[in-house]
């Protein structure tokens, strides 16, 4: 079994926040013409901004589904970079209206923090990055390592258990973003980088050599993903939650933005309800009828979404897995809407 030496490093403590309700935030939205909508600070796939400030991403594309339900435009979205201390903070504050921000859902973030999560974009496990030229092949010969992490994340309490439960040792070498993590493992900082996989397929294309780090097959915890809204305003939770549900939904029915016309001419009565020809679903969410045919034909399905950030068609390549539909072997699965 491998052996690591233990550096002595400084090590970020976390952040206590408390909950605050607030309703009325579909007013407010429509009232200021823009979605407020928190993101991750800088991750490929899921939130990242050009040279030219346009954000993209998986979670990105929540907002972009929120905004064109709401307000009828996907790009009327006023997007708040924020690390995973600041994130919950600036939620409760009324700083962002939603925070789609790769965020595990737990029990006690949905209890104790004045929350609610609206549903799972990204099924997710936490894993390790190594360098190759460690010869590492499992997490089981990490004892003695030392970690990069990043602080406020449930990645911290994950890997304590993993190593505890194993009777190994570590030594946590902390930051506060995630690119911190990344240039902290480039620079040699730790032997090892932690996190969701998802998070670490994208922060490795970052690295100089990316086919010089791999991800161990090991993952070790449970990690649904997906977007948050305060508690004590249930119209808006039910807002944010059928817009996600919508772009899954779409999937299942095979409507696309490229066919979503030519379906909403000639649809089945599923399609029908969904795309705002009959049934008034808008108006049971204070939305115009036409508000989920507005997220189809703005930002796509969840399939479109998925392949473009993550999938085949993006740098990451990330399989389907657990995100595929429930019809598919997946775990991805949207309540009849109707």
């Amino acid at each position: 079994m491998k052996k690591f030496s233990l550096p002595v490093v400084a090590v970020t403590g976390l952040l206590s926040v408390s909950g605050l309700s607030n309703a009325g935030t579909l007013e407010d939205v429509k009232k200021n013409g823009v979605l407020q909508c928190g993101v991750g600070t800088g991750l490929p796939g899921f939130s990242i901004a050009d040279e030219k400030g346009n954000w993209t991403g998986l979670d990105v594309d929540v907002c972009r589904a929120v905004a064109a339900a709401v307000l009828g435009d996907a790009t009327k979205v006023k997007y708040t970079p924020l690390n995973a201390k600041e994130r919950f903070t600036a939620l409760q504050s009324g700083e962002v209206d939603v925070l789609p921000r790769n965020t595990t859902w737990t029990l006690t973030r949905d209890a104790s923090l004045g929350l609610n999560f609206t549903g799972v974009n990204y099924y997710d496990g936490q894993g390790f990055l190594v360098s190759k030229g460690l010869g590492v092949k499992s997490a089981k010969e990490l004892d003695g390592a030392a970690v990069c992490i990043q602080a406020g994340t449930t990645t911290e309490l994950n890997l304590a258990d993993y190593f505890r439960a194993n009777g190994m040792k570590y030594q946590p070498v902390v930051f506060d973003t995630s690119d911190q993590t990344v240039k902290g493992f480039e620079a040699g900082r730790c032997d090892v980088l932690t996190s969701d996989q998802s998070q670490l397929y994208a922060l490795r294309i970052k690295l100089a050599k990316p086919d010089d780090a791999v991800v161990l097959p090991e993952v070790i915890s449970k990690e649904p993903l997906g977007p948050v809204v305060r508690q004590g305003d249930d119209a808006w939770f039910n807002i944010v939650k059928w817009s996600l549900f919508a772009m899954i939904d779409a999937e299942e029915q095979g409507l696309t933005s490229a066919n979503v016309d030519d379906m909403k001419a000639k649809g089945t009565p599923a399609s029908n309800r969904l795309l705002g020809v009959e049934g008034g679903m808008g108006a049971t969410l204070g939305l115009s009828d036409d508000w989920a045919y507005q997220i189809i034909k703005q930002v796509g399905n969840y399939g479109e979404s998925f392949e473009r950030n993550v999938g085949q068609s993006s740098p990451l390549k990330i399989e389907r897995g657990l995100n595929a539909l429930w019809t598919k072997g997946g775990l991805q699965y949207a309540p009849p809407i109707r």
